[in-house]
């Protein structure tokens, strides 16, 4: 069979995949279905790129790995660029088919906890929100399990030579990890001595500002449709997300920024 462009990409199968539930339906409807997808989309290819690049880390790969926490960064732009669009919805538009999202919430995207994850925030309280055994659980337990981001690059910055404490590389993966003046003390020192790992170092600041670029631009975007009301889901809405706001995934990479 003919290899076209529509039967590479599934065309056919992914315009089907837009089922708006509200009657008409509602034109705004779609929108919000797109948008959604289309993160999801992108969720899927950040945990393509993020595990490429901890293999990366433990393989020693300096320039592939900077050139994927360039990719990454890029991607986390175009989510935050998003947000434009979502933020056209009006509250009367939004609330037109609100309703028929019953007790669909994004909090229960498992990819953005996935995410969550790999960036290092920990918590076992998470999978209550999946059913034991089922392939979403399965996938979070084993992130839950598995060293983070940062623990591959503790670990690539070990392999390059520099006296990362045992306790930092054989730590419980399932825990946050907490700020560690030892590493502090290493990454000043890459800073001032390795000029290419000190740009991975600055790359990973760049995607922890993304994020929380991104993490603020959903906040106000909810804020603006929905106000104060609470969550699709039954969440709290802005209470909880203002609570996800300024926290940085790399802390040690911000508490160092003084000591130049």
């Amino acid at each position: 069979m003919t290899v076209t462009y529509s039967s590479y990409l599934k065309v056919d199968e992914l315009l089907q995949c837009q089922k708006p539930l509200s009657e008409g339906p509602e034109h705004d409807e779609l929108l919000f279905i797109v948008i959604h997808q289309s993160y999801e989309l992108w969720f899927k290819q950040l945990l393509h790129e993020l595990d490429f690049l901890v293999r990366l880390f433990n393989n020693g790969e300096r320039n592939r790995a900077l050139h994927t926490l360039k990719r990454v960064d890029a991607i986390y732009r175009t989510l935050i660029q998003q947000v434009d669009i979502l933020e056209t919805l009006t509250p009367l538009e939004f609330m037109s088919f609100r309703d028929r999202l019953s007790t669909a919430s994004g909090f229960q995207s498992f990819q953005f906890r996935e995410l969550e994850f790999l960036y290092g925030a920990k918590d076992a309280k998470k999978l209550e929100n999946y059913t034991p055994g089922s392939d979403h659980y399965l996938r979070l337990q084993k992130r839950l399990l598995a060293p983070t981001l940062w623990d591959a690059f503790l670990n690539f910055l070990a392999k390059e030579g520099h006296e990362v404490p045992q306790s930092e590389l054989q730590r419980d993966f399932s825990l946050v990890a907490e700020p560690s003046p030892a590493v502090q003390k290493i990454l000043i020192d890459v800073y001032r001595n390795d000029p290419l790992v000190s740009e991975i170092c600055e790359a990973l600041v760049d995607i922890d500002t993304s994020l929380q670029q991104w993490r603020y631009r959903h906040v106000k975007m909810v804020e603006r449709t929905i106000g104060s009301k609470m969550g699709t889901g039954g969440s709290s809405g802005v209470g909880y997300l203002q609570g996800t706001l300024f926290k940085p995934v790399f802390p040690d990479l911000w508490a160092i920024r003084s000591e130049f």
